[in-house]
């Protein structure tokens, strides 16, 4: 990657208050740690309209404080066709999430769309902490995740 390049991505699931603001903030700890922010623009959206307007889920919240990371002011907004131009890479965090990002952007001519954890050495889904409750290991994914997709896109 050219390092005078900013890499714009856009993290999604369902909702957008539980695991891609998750990866939203813990991608731009690590991108303010590795002192890449210039060349960087990140953001979360949902697949659904649920949520719309929310804060990120307590929970979630909870377990980035945890760690030292703040997502204060965030609130849920919907992906848009027109984001597909926006941003570089749209990230989804399980098929589910995929098949409505597709759907939403009116498909994936230019290969944009992927899984977090198809960066990784472990592909599939990002824990679904909605349905187990389990934060921890929701964030043991957006954290291996958004290593790896640092380490891509450096």
């Amino acid at each position: 990657m050219d390092n005078k390049e900013i890499t714009r991505i856009l993290f999604v699931c369902h909702g957008n208050i539980c695991r891609s603001p998750m990866a939203e903030f813990v991608m731009k700890d690590l991108v303010q740690q590795a002192h890449r922010e210039a060349y960087f623009y990140i953001e979360s959206a949902a697949t659904s309209t649920e949520e719309l307007g929310n804060s990120v889920y307590p929970p979630a919240r909870r377990e980035l404080a945890a760690h030292g990371i703040s997502c204060a002011g965030k609130t849920a907004r919907q992906l848009r066709r027109a984001d597909y131009e926006r941003f570089d890479l749209l990230i989804g965090m399980d098929e589910w999430n995929i098949r409505n990002m597709r759907a939403i952007c009116g498909g994936d001519p230019d290969h944009k769309i992927h899984k977090l954890m198809d960066f990784t050495s472990r592909p599939g889904d990002v824990a679904d902490p909605w349905y187990t409750g389990n934060f921890k290991a929701t964030w043991r994914d957006v954290l291996e995740g958004c290593q790896a997709l640092l380490k891509k896109c450096s």
